[in-house]
């Protein structure tokens, strides 16, 4: 991998992190409003998504120990 690629990877992962915390942020205060719990579950849905794209990413910049 490219150090080009590395650093647009370093990018997105931090892209995908700020977009994490916002949505963990919403999800806080619907669940306080007791809002639409279809709307929790989306938005919880999303969240996780998030967070195995960017574990998925953060893989990608770790070379592999074992090839």
């Amino acid at each position: 991998m490219t150090e080009e690629q590395q650093t647009d990877l370093g990018i997105k992962i931090e892209e995908l992190k700020s977009e994490h915390r916002a949505l963990d942020k919403e999800l806080q205060d619907i669940v306080a409003g007791c809002q639409d719990d279809l709307q929790v579950k989306r938005l919880k849905k999303r969240k996780l998504y998030i967070k195995d794209h960017i574990h998925d990413l953060e893989s990608k910049l770790i070379p592999n120990l074992l090839a």
